[in-house]
């Protein structure tokens, strides 16, 4: 009989609202943003050194959040220089959303924003139908990488198209984090389709380092309250266990033991720490910057 267990992918409209709540409840944008702030000027030191125009390659750019503090570190490092924005993104309502964020906000008169509506193989589907290949002075992939088929050779391709100067900036879940003990211990139990795969700081560096690129590293601490998916029936925590798991009504569709399995994994220390009566999921994420 087949499972009645399905990836969260097939419900979008759950799948935002369980990673809203994953937003709400984590501190995931907050320590990018204070990386972004403390630490990116320092990696775009040298990206526009001597040029006239500086080249952005934002893969998977979501509603811009991210993309336009980068912009504002650019900006501040480089003053009055023109910036090409381009914005690789394949939903329609992320670039909406990314648009109405870009019109809101002031001091954007000297950067030129594109947006392509596709995939990252798309556009380099497309870019090597049209024998093009532009070169970038920084490309950023934030929280993408799950969602190609092919990791190593879709890093070799953004990597390829790096002028002398620039960087390519990754961000992703780290290896120490609880997704690591979650998935490769229940990965395989999940019900993964063609839209999504697991991938980790971990992986990253076994893939940069088989291909002899240089890159560093850095970790930013990062926590998500799970506290309530411990609580049977409780709505909030039925999404946070759908977004853990990338399965679509987990509570209600997993084998009972699977079930079991993953909330007593939930509350074990190699995923989570417990701290003033809540359960803190360990959100680890890491930036790997790589050099040209």
């Amino acid at each position: 009989m087949a499972s009645p267990m399905r990836s969260l992918f097939t419900d979008p409209a759950r799948y935002l609202q369980s990673f809203r709540l994953f937003l709400a409840n984590s501190t995931e944008h907050q320590c990018m943003q204070e990386f972004m702030e403390r630490q990116l000027p320092a990696v775009i030191a040298s990206i526009g050194n001597g040029k006239s125009t500086i080249n952005i390659l934002s893969v998977g750019g979501g509603a811009g959040e991210i993309d336009l503090l980068i912009l504002s570190k650019v900006q501040a490092r480089y003053p009055g220089v023109t910036i090409n924005n381009d914005v690789i993104e394949p939903s329609a309502d992320q670039i909406f959303k990314y648009k109405e964020r870009v019109a809101e906000t002031s001091n954007l008169e000297n950067v030129k924003f594109t947006w392509h509506k596709e995939t990252a193989y798309e556009y380099e589907s497309r870019m090597n139908a049209e024998k093009k290949s532009k070169k970038w002075d920084f490309i950023h992939m934030i929280q993408m990488l799950y969602y190609v088929k092919d990791v190593p050779a879709t890093i070799r391709y953004f990597h390829s198209l790096l002028e002398a100067q620039a960087k390519l900036l990754i961000i992703l879940v780290s290896g120490t984090s609880g997704w690591e003990t979650l998935w490769k211990k229940y990965g395989s139990s999940f019900p993964l389709d063609d839209l999504c795969s697991y991938v980790s700081s971990a992986d990253m560096k076994r893939i940069l380092d088989s291909a002899g690129l240089k890159y560093q590293l850095h970790e930013l601490p990062s926590h998500m309250d799970i506290t309530s998916c411990f609580t049977e029936g409780n709505k909030d925590g039925e999404l946070l266990l759908d977004f853990l798991t990338e399965t679509c009504e987990f509570s209600k569709t997993a084998p009972p033991e699977l079930k079991r399995q993953v909330i007593e994994e939930l509350g074990k220390p190699e995923c989570s720490e417990k701290r003033d009566g809540k359960v803190l999921f360990n959100n680890n994420l890491s930036v790997i910057v790589i050099e040209p």
